[in-house]
């Protein structure tokens, strides 16, 4: 198994991400907006880290929408998912959801990533860090819009990762800078949280989970994405998920209440994890491929998974009567907020 998915610095790689691409550990490497100065950079970004990596690979980013938007520039400005419902009805917002997500994929499949992670599960409860990056306050709601932008998605060629496993929407402090700690039991998670990625997971609508760096005190106290009870018990076992299970970044606050970045990386795979992200710290990255045991036999199943459908090489989007039609929906959207 290669499970390591790890950044780059800048608008083009240096000598050291050459080599480290090459790593046999490495699965595949996250954008963020410091990667990102115009399309035309952009793809040539993604081709060079294809080069260098010889070998298959994933291209991830956060392309969520609102303000969690890695690219700008050249890109549709995608609404919050929790502005849709806000001044929609249910079914213009599903219709909404459906739009943003084709056009979310289609744009990013043009310059060959893989996908975004996305979409966000959570429900819009306490928590200031998800806020409207959730679709609604119930689980109803998230469940119906998140099924819709889902499909757009799949209609691209895009897969699918749902976070944060098992809720981050109920619990008020930042995992990026804090540990988050939820007091409620197993059950008020089950009946409010969870049931939206049951429900996804029930239609098979789901092709990643991302887990939490949040504890559930009164389930493990272990943060989810470390904790076998949350990813091989609940998620496996109990909800019958069968897809690729990827940590949140490891650099973030909310995991080093675990230990070292090795610790950590070493944690997440023991509990179930089959990618990690190790970003914003390459020397920690470095640290993690160099502790990690190389498999004698690769299964690069998880990132097979991952890997985008689409048809990069077709018409180009502003000529596509589909991009226009979504586009355009966004667009009157955006004018009316």
């Amino acid at each position: 198994m290669r499970p390591v998915i790890l950044d780059v610095i800048g608008y083009e790689l240096n000598a050291q991400e050459k080599e480290v691409l090459a790593h046999p550990l490495v699965a595949g490497v996250i954008l963020f907006t410091r990667n990102f100065y115009n399309i035309v950079q952009l793809k040539e970004l993604v081709a060079q880290i294809r080069l260098y990596a010889q070998k298959d690979i994933v291209i991830a980013v956060d392309h969520e929408g609102g303000r969690v938007q890695r690219f700008r520039d050249d890109f549709t400005i995608l609404p919050a998912a929790g502005d849709l419902l806000l001044h929609s009805s249910l079914e213009e917002a599903k219709i909404l959801a459906y739009a943003s997500a084709w056009i979310m994929a289609s744009e990013l499949i043009a310059c060959d990533i893989d996908f975004s992670f996305a979409p966000v599960v959570d429900i819009n409860g306490i928590s200031d860090v998800i806020g409207t990056r959730a679709f609604a306050q119930t689980p109803e709601h998230v469940t119906a819009l998140t099924t819709a932008y889902i499909k757009g998605m799949q209609a691209m060629g895009m897969v699918s990762t749902g976070k944060h496993f098992p809720g981050h929407g109920n619990v008020k402090a930042d995992s990026h800078v804090a540990l988050p700690v939820d007091s409620r039991s197993l059950v008020d998670i089950m009946a409010t949280d969870i049931a939206p990625f049951k429900s996804l997971i029930d239609k098979d609508l789901l092709t990643a989970v991302m887990p939490s760096h949040v504890v559930y005190e009164q389930c493990d106290e272990q943060p989810a994405g470390f904790s076998a009870y949350w990813l091989q018990k609940v998620l496996r076992q109990q909800l019958g998920f069968s897809g690729v299970i990827i940590s949140d970044d490891l650099s973030m606050h909310g995991a080093s209440f675990v230990g070292n970045h090795v610790t950590r990386a070493r944690s997440a795979l023991d509990a179930g994890c089959d990618l990690i992200l190790a970003c914003n710290d390459s020397d920690a990255a470095i640290s993690i491929l160099d502790a990690l045991i190389i498999p004698k036999i690769q299964n690069d199943d998880a990132i097979i998974k991952m890997r985008h459908q689409g048809n990069k090489c077709s018409m180009p989007l502003n000529k596509n009567p589909i991009w226009i039609e979504n586009h355009q929906k966004l667009m009157h959207f955006a004018d009316r907020i």
